[in-house]
């Protein structure tokens, strides 16, 4: 917990550096966000040149709008915020809908009680789903590299069955490691929409999972 803070401070002071003119801020930045947020994309798009076209928009009104940062608002907020307006925008100018009529579009983290934020599943307190190819740790045998490659499929192959809306909240958790308050507010959902919403994905996921338990934190 203490290192998400340090990190999400470091965020914060390198974004507002960079809104100031210090350009060589802005790259550790890409480098720390890059690989979640692409992911993000292409499992809501489910076509990576789609992915890349709103991953390479997002950088870019990110980088306009660097002047308007505010610390007070974690950065991970401020940059998945930009990236589900830009996904929004995607679906609208497709026919489809990424959130419902009752989705505000508000802005506001402090307005969620911390409480709301708190860990809602024993999976998150112990371990984290595996969204990323397993290269398969030769010290674990064959045998655990083909199970984590056999979860990893199960598990997106039921990602793609999930509503959008469920899809994403457990995307902005598992990829960009966000509490329920910081969904809240990339989204503009309120906190018991968003509960709900990583709850019936949770329970979706694991029954596709079956026995295969969620990886190891690491």
């Amino acid at each position: 917990m203490l290192a998400l803070m340090v990190e999400a401070a470091d965020d914060a002071l390198l974004m507002t550096r960079y809104g100031i003119g210090d350009v060589p801020s802005f790259a550790p930045l890409y480098a720390r966000h890059k690989g979640p947020l692409y992911r993000y994309f292409v499992r809501q798009c489910g076509n990576a040149e789609t992915a890349d076209e709103l991953f390479q928009d997002v950088w870019l009104r990110l980088i306009k709008a660097r002047e308007r940062f505010e610390p007070r608002v974690p950065f991970t907020v401020y940059l998945y915020r930009i990236a589900h307006n830009c996904l929004v925008e995607h679906f609208r100018k497709s026919g489809r809908a990424l959130t419902s009529a009752s989705d505000t579009g508000q802005f506001r983290v402090e307005e969620i009680r911390e409480a709301v934020a708190e860990e809602i599943d024993p999976a998150f307190a112990s371990g984290r789903w595996s969204l990323v190819e397993w290269d398969g740790d030769p010290a674990r045998g064959p045998g655990a590299a083909l199970t984590g490659a056999e979860r990893t499929e199960r598990l997106r192959m039921a990602l793609e069955t999930l509503p959008m809306e469920q899809r994403e909240t457990f995307l902005l958790r598992e990829e960009a490691g966000m509490g329920l308050a910081e969904i809240a507010a990339v989204t503009g959902a309120n906190a018991e929409a968003v509960k709900s919403r990583l709850l019936n994905a949770l329970k979706t996921l694991r029954a596709a999972v079956g026995d295969l338990a969620p990886a190891d934190s690491r």
